[in-house]
């Protein structure tokens, strides 16, 4: 599987948009926003490659991955936005607050204007769920939502509580976000971060994911497997 990569937004995310069947995609954390001069950057990509986005799905809800959410809403108003609801907190209209301390934290308050009155959650990621589950409630055609089956929710926290990884067996590939980097892993000093949960974390991707696997993290531009990475 070839996942489309765009690196968007302050701190360049991976924002993956991810192959579902003939020209349909998922849309991995979405950051192009007038702050980094690339608001634009993610719909153009999808205008010039004639993709049909479905879904917006969120890793976790930290400012760098989140901050394109608008720019996507405004394009596809009628798209639907999942993150787990230990994050949910981060977009919509308490995005405004919780993202002031996560950025206040960090010294990098300029930025709270745009992630302020974020577009909210339609649907929430949960353990287990497959992607066809979490979007249950969408009118897809059934073409879609057996694309979507193959997409697995691992709830992963440690960087964030409602951190998630997304995992499609058939494919042996792994989205991980934030959760798992190239012989590393996100960092758990801000706000709802927890060393040891995201130790439990990357035991838990170690036991559900063949090594073979091939992963798609959150940030840089490396692509690895599992056996490379433990």
């Amino acid at each position: 599987m070839n996942l489309h990569l765009l690196q968007t937004g302050p701190l360049r995310v991976n924002t993956f948009l991810v192959p579902l069947c003939e020209n349909y995609v998922f849309i991995v954390d979405p950051a192009g926003c007038a702050f980094s001069r690339d608001e634009g950057s993610i719909v153009s990509y999808l205008e010039s490659q004639n993709l049909k986005p479905v879904a917006i799905v969120l890793t976790h809800g930290h400012f760098d991955h989140v901050s394109g959410l608008p720019a996507i809403k405004k394009a596809f108003p009628d798209i639907p936005i999942a993150i787990h609801k230990n994050d949910a907190e981060m977009i919509g209209p308490s995005s405004q607050i919780a993202q002031g301390q996560a950025l206040a934290q960090m010294g990098f308050e300029e930025f709270l204007p745009f992630v302020s009155n974020l577009p909210q959650a339609t649907a929430y990621l949960e353990e287990g769920k497959s992607l066809a589950q979490v979007f249950e409630g969408c009118n897809f055609p059934q073409n879609i939502k057996q694309a979507l089956s193959n997409w697995q929710v691992l709830h992963t926290p440690g960087h964030t509580e409602g951190s998630c990884c997304f995992y499609n067996e058939v494919e042996q590939t792994l989205v991980s976000g934030d959760t798992l980097f190239f012989r590393s892993w996100g960092r758990t000093d801000l706000i709802g971060g927890n060393e040891r949960k995201i130790h439990q974390s990357l035991a838990k991707i170690m036991e559900k994911c063949e090594e073979e696997t091939k992963v798609y993290p959150g940030h840089d531009n490396t692509a690895f497997t599992i056996a490379e990475n433990f």
